[in-house]
């Protein structure tokens, strides 16, 4: 029998050419990563992320996995709230972005009850009810099996968890029109100036466009076990953080 097909931006591929397709833009990208995300979203991307880290609610004593950590700039927010009962996992599945994030927590004198796992968010290597939080941060759009991840990230959380996602999402219609503008002419073109990589930076703007909307993404939590599921919208949509429960039994 074929492989259900997936897709890869706007193209439509394998599940597994999309794992290596995907893997070959982080591997190009990675270290202008930072750079890029400044310029794409003009610096409002360190307030999304640090808002976001406000509303995850770290205590000092939570296990907290990080996925598709990257570069380890949520991470790095993290840390410094957990004592020593606490601790921190960066997971990734591709080796580039892992390196680039581990050398820049270590750069912050990042070191204490800090983890590096690389695999796919997908197919996880941790044990049930083991984490008080997961989070992902401009990641899950990249998953080639969203809905199988979600369903092992419920797993891995601890009865009373959370699941917190900030993603880009679906505008409000009277920003849509700009922002197809600026994410189809204008982003690659900047890829193609900053990081001489136009070909990536078309591939991201694909993929919010293919990412599910906010409701959308609010069902496949709903139908992977979460509760409580809701979803705040920040800039007028054009990214939102979506949280799901894993309820005490």
């Amino acid at each position: 029998m074929p492989n259900k097909s997936t897709h890869f931006g706007y193209q439509d591929v394998s599940p597994e050419e999309k794992t290596e397709k995907v893997t070959a833009v982080f591997e190009s990208v990675a270290g202008n990563y930072d750079v890029m995300n400044d310029v794409m979203s003009f610096g409002l991307h360190r307030i999304w992320k640090r808002h976001f880290v406000h509303l995850v609610n770290i205590r000092p004593h939570f296990q907290i996995l990080d996925l598709a950590a990257g570069t380890g700039d949520i991470s790095a927010l993290f840390a410094p709230k957990l004592n020593d009962k606490g601790s921190i996992t960066l997971c990734d599945p591709n080796g580039a972005m892992l390196d680039e994030g581990r050398q820049r927590m270590v750069d912050k004198g990042l070191l204490k009850n800090v983890h590096y796992v690389q695999a796919m968010g997908e197919d996880l290597p941790f044990p049930e009810d083991h984490f008080d939080r997961v989070t992902i941060a401009f990641g899950l759009r990249n998953f080639t099996d969203k809905g199988k991840a979600l369903r092992s990230i419920f797993k891995l959380l601890k009865p009373g968890g959370q699941l917190m996602v900030l993603e880009f999402s679906k505008p409000n219609q009277w920003l849509q029109g700009v922002y197809d503008t600026y994410s189809f002419k204008l982003l690659p073109k900047m890829g193609e100036i900053i990081a001489k990589d136009a070909e990536s930076y078309q591939y991201l703007a694909e993929s919010i466009r293919k990412h599910p909307d906010q409701e959308t993404l609010k069902s496949m939590f709903e139908a992977a076990g979460f509760e409580k599921c809701d979803y705040l919208n920040l800039n007028g949509g054009i990214v939102s953080i979506h949280r799901g429960h894993k309820l005490s039994l």
